[in-house]
């Protein structure tokens, strides 16, 4: 496989001889990205809940994997700052990405987890009916977008022509059509300053919390 997507966090954990080569990272149409090529998570409960803010270190918590940004050091993050965080201990993973976070709330099983806020952009745009039963309790801090990456194998010829190709593709109706309907307004250059921060946020927040779940 020549252009995968991938995650921030695990992308940020492999040394640079490690790392497949980034290419471009996207930008959402969403208020949350404003204009930029970052993304958070939705803290989300069930919509007949009467759970609130304030009743986060009470909830027992979902989590996808713990190599995972949006579905693990997002919420962990975002709860770091909330009173009594240090209380949590009902946790409940792997649950593997967000249809398994959806389908854990609409069982029973957690009261409150995460879900990718592109993701969840997306599941409105096309699967409506699969969060029809969440409401959004908040929203994290924005964390860098995750990237398309190219495999080391590439030629640099075609690493340029593939960069080349998404960077300009919101130049054109028919790229602009495209990205639209993937719920983004264009890709732009990756900040690799903010990526390579990511491992150090999430050491903060396990000092903060304490534990890790």
């Amino acid at each position: 496989m020549g252009v995968v997507f991938m995650c921030g966090f695990p992308f940020s954990k492999l040394a640079a001889e490690q790392r497949p080569t980034p290419l471009v990272a996207p930008i959402s149409l969403a208020s949350w990205a404003g204009g930029r090529a970052v993304y958070a998570s939705h803290i989300v409960a069930a919509r007949d809940s009467a759970l609130k803010s304030a009743d986060l270190a009470k909830a027992r918590w979902g989590w996808t994997v713990r190599d995972s940004q949006s579905g693990y050091n997002a919420p962990r993050e975002f709860l770091a700052t909330q009173p009594h965080a240090k209380e949590v201990r009902d946790t409940v993973g792997p649950l593997l990405n967000p249809r398994g976070v959806v389908e854990a709330i609409r069982g029973g099983t957690i009261d409150v987890g995460a879900i990718d806020a592109y993701a969840y952009q997306l599941l409105e745009m096309h699967e409506p009916d699969m969060i029809a039963p969440l409401r959004i309790v908040a929203t994290t801090r924005p964390a860098p977008f995750p990237l398309l990456v190219a495999s080391r194998q590439l030629s640099s010829d075609t690493i340029l022509a593939l960069k080349h190709a998404l960077l300009h593709a919101h130049r054109s109706e028919e790229g602009q059509a495209i990205l639209a309907s993937l719920g983004l307004s264009a890709f732009a250059e990756p900040d690799m300053a903010a990526y390579d921060r990511m491992p150090a946020r999430a050491r903060d927040t396990d000092e903060a919390l304490g534990a890790s779940w």
